[in-house]
């Protein structure tokens, strides 16, 4: 149908945001971000393998180079998990999801710097957008009283850079195999990752919890379906259509918030919040075309 590939990106980025939602609720009954992570990354490997294994016969590959851009997606991946539940710690799930998505003028910046891109006063006029949607949302402006913490707002920005990484890697990995083998091996890398550092114990209690279905919707919404319906829906949605329908995820997250959580935005916040998401829908649609 016409509106499929849509219906999927949409439902994947409310997924999205709702993960966010529920890893708050999860950090306020003590469970360390990290921990949160590890989980939310494992459920989904266990998904993707499923996957995997159901179209075993269109996933054999031996390529080199697919095995390296995976594992590039699933050191990503691993980076946007675990620093954007740091930052929701050190902040809300409102404001980190947002500065999540500033990532794209940033990826900007540093190819202006590197040369990769040429810079036009469009694209400056962005860059400058954005910062200034960015100091009013976390109130840097005021070095009194700031809404959100260094830690959270340097933790958001490096989620976003994190997923482009993902992105990057699952890009160039997707075009020598199936994205069902890129991902399993992603996360699975992502699993090694986060095992060097989650808290064995810790990690251990969460199977006789009562916290266990948190977790196990927080894998299968955040990581597991999520990223299913996204990687279908994006084949059929144009590049500008999928940017625009992704800012579901910053909105559903803040209405998960503000809500549910009892978050609260400021009138000034507010419109910080939507500076950047319109600069950034702006700029995805003028790169695509």
């Amino acid at each position: 149908m016409k509106y499929t590939g849509v219906g999927l990106v949409m439902l994947a980025a409310i997924c999205w945001g709702i993960s966010g939602g529920i890893a708050d609720i999860l950090m306020t009954r003590g469970w360390n971000p990290i921990v949160i992570s590890f989980y939310r990354g494992a459920i989904g490997f266990i998904c993707f393998f499923a996957w995997f294994i159901f179209r075993f016969r269109e996933n054999k590959s031996t390529s080199s180079r697919l095995y390296l851009w995976s594992i590039v997606a699933g050191i990503g991946v691993a980076g946007n998990f675990t620093l954007y539940f740091l930052s929701i710690e050190s902040s809300s799930v409102a404001v980190t999801a947002t500065l999540m998505y500033t990532a794209p003028v940033f990826v900007l910046l540093i190819s202006f710097l590197l040369r990769i891109e040429r810079s036009s006063w469009f694209k400056w006029g962005c860059i400058f957008s954005v910062l200034i949607g960015i100091i009013l949302l976390t109130g840097t402006y005021n070095t009194n009283s700031g809404a959100v913490s260094f830690l959270g707002l340097a933790a958001g920005l490096s989620a976003g850079l994190s997923y482009t990484l993902f992105i990057f890697g699952f890009k160039n990995a997707s075009s020598i195999g199936k994205p069902q083998t890129t991902l399993t091996i992603a996360f699975f890398s992502f699993c090694l990752i986060l095992f060097l550092f989650v808290d064995k114990n810790e990690a251990a209690t969460v199977l006789t919890s009562g916290d266990i279905g948190l977790f196990l919707l927080l894998g299968i919404l955040g990581a597991g379906i999520s990223f299913i319906f996204y990687v279908i829906g994006i084949r059929k949605t144009a590049p500008t259509t999928a940017s625009m329908v992704a800012m579901v995820e910053p909105v559903t997250a803040s209405l998960f918030g503000v809500l549910l959580l009892g978050d609260q935005l400021t009138l000034i916040q507010f419109f910080g919040m939507v500076i950047i998401l319109a600069t950034i829908t702006i700029l995805s649609v003028k790169q695509s075309n």
